[in-house]
Formats: structure tokens, C-alpha cells, sequence
């Protein structure tokens, strides 16, 4: 089995587990885009073996295969960095539910209490 054909079967499986679990509900779109994104552009890499080397020669990456590690690596920080970023976001959100929450049963008490006075 060549490399290109097993990348290809990797894209192919990565594009039907993701599109699997945006059926489900269990991925938003605005994520799915991005690993659909990538699943596409390995199928492409490893259907056009060409456009690697090309790619590769353009940028001035002596070897397609250091090309591809690195733009990979990029990738995966900015997707890390991403999801820090919106589970910073929804632990603020959390924290200031959890506040309203707690003002809201101290109204509800103090209430209680007028009332049984």
C-alpha cells in the first residue's frame, strides 16, 4: 500500500467520522468545517501527489514531506488555540451563570422570609 492511498483512506474515514458526528449533533458546524477542510485537502494531497511537490518547490521546502509536518503542526496549534479560547469564553460564562444563579436564591430566601414574617 502506497503512502497516497493510505493517505487517502485516513482522509476518506476522517471525513465520514466527521460527518458522522455532525449528524449526530454531537460536533457544531462551525468545527466540523475545519476538520472537513483538512480531510479535504489530504484527499486532494493524496489524489494529486503533484501538487505537494509543486507546492513544496514554490515555498522552498526541499522535501514535501517536511512541507506537510509543518503546515500540519501549524494547524494543530492554531485549532489548541482555538479551543482555548472558547473554553475560556464558556468557563467565564459558567462562572457568571453560577453568580446569577447565587444572587437569585438569596432574592428567593429573603423573599421566603418576608412572606413567613
Amino acid at each position: 500500500m502506497t503512502a497516497n492511498v493510505l493517505a487517502g483512506i485516513t482522509a476518506i474515514v476522517t471525513f465520514i467520522f466527521v460527518f458522522s458526528l455532525l449528524r449526530r449533533g454531537a460536533l457544531r458546524e462551525k468545527y466540523a468545517v475545519l476538520w472537513l477542510f483538512f480531510s479535504g485537502a489530504a484527499l486532494f494531497f493524496a489524489v494529486v501527489p503533484g501538487a505537494l511537490d509543486w507546492f513544496a518547490n514554490l515555498v522552498g521546502v526541499a522535501t514535501p514531506v517536511n512541507l506537510l509536518f509543518f503546515v500540519t503542526v501549524v494547524l494543530l496549534v492554531l485549532v489548541s488555540v482555538q479551543l482555548s479560547y472558547e473554553l475560556s469564553r464558556h468557563e467565564m460564562r459558567i462562572r457568571r451563570l453560577a453568580e446569577e444563579i447565587a444572587l437569585l436564591q438569596e432574592e428567593i430566601e429573603q423573599l421566603r422570609e418576608q412572606r413567613d414574617n
